[in-house]
């Protein structure tokens, strides 16, 4: 099978053509369904663009709730019928003492990537804003999950697992903004998105403190596309929903975008 397709693609995204064309090939030859780790919207849509070239096979997504971003995806021949246990999916809530302190997103995640978890072993994480956190994860690893994290900062923490019925409804709020951009370069959407000066938005930038699919971009030039997810540090998330082709009079280049903005 030849997919000829990474001159759509950026070349840092490689990797992940090759998982995917590598999952395509298992379902078509072993006439099976295949799994796939946690990936990012980015990711999600480009395994459903590829697939979409195969005659045999259907893909479904899934991340445990109703707009979540990380999903797994299942690669499967024509003849499968998928549910909902197929894409292995545990929900941990993380039990601390709610009435005695604060966590956030960023101590919970940061405590996951210094315990040497991988960013495609776990979904969203997920609050209800008022002290409720949760995790979720891909199900074989729940144990190791469990066992792994007893500390989130300070505090003492104990992840219990939990039935996926049972996540709670993120707080985030996202905003449709609707704006050009002279360029997709990743400044020039950071300064678009938060009305922030370019020139701060590169400060922002090359100090590390900005993600594109979380992953740390350091290069104000880095080309944003659609489906990417932004994170800023000390501002908030960008989604990149539709880049239009065509520009406008002016040059200009008109995106959409969903944002949500830290307090």
């Amino acid at each position: 099978m030849s997919l000829n397709v990474e001159q759509h693609f950026r070349t840092d995204e490689k990797p992940i053509i090759d998982d995917i064309a590598n999952w395509i090939l298992q379902a078509i030859q072993q006439y099976r369904p295949v799994l796939s780790p946690f990936l990012n919207p980015r990711q999600v849509y480009i395994a459903q663009t590829l697939i979409n070239q195969q005659d045999d096979i259907k893909m479904d997504s899934n991340g445990g709730f109703e707009g979540a971003e990380m999903q797994r995806i299942l690669v499967y021949p024509s003849y499968f019928e998928p549910s909902l246990d197929d894409f292995e999916l545990q929900l941990l809530e993380i039990n601390y003492p709610e009435k005695f302190a604060d966590i956030s997103h960023h101590q919970v995640l940061g405590t996951l990537f210094n315990q040497g978890v991988e960013r495609n072993t776990f979904g969203d994480i997920i609050t209800d804003g008022v002290g409720r956190w949760q995790i979720m994860v891909q199900k074989k690893l729940s144990t190791y999950f469990q066992e792994q994290v007893d500390r989130i900062g300070k505090l003492n923490v104990r992840l219990e697992p939990i039935e996926l019925e049972e996540v709670v409804v993120s707080e985030a709020d996202w905003e449709s903004i609707e704006t050009t951009v002279s360029s997709v370069r990743l400044d020039s959407v950071i300064a678009a998105a938060f009305n922030f000066s370019r020139n701060r938005a590169k400060e922002i930038i090359e100090k590390g403190f900005a993600q594109v699919n979380w992953v740390e971009i350091q290069k104000p030039d880095y080309s944003i596309v659609e489906h990417d997810l932004l994170s800023i540090r000390r501002a908030g998330r960008i989604r990149i929903e539709v880049i239009n082709s065509q520009p406008t009079k002016k040059g200009k280049i008109k995106v959409k975008l969903s944002v949500v903005t830290v307090n």
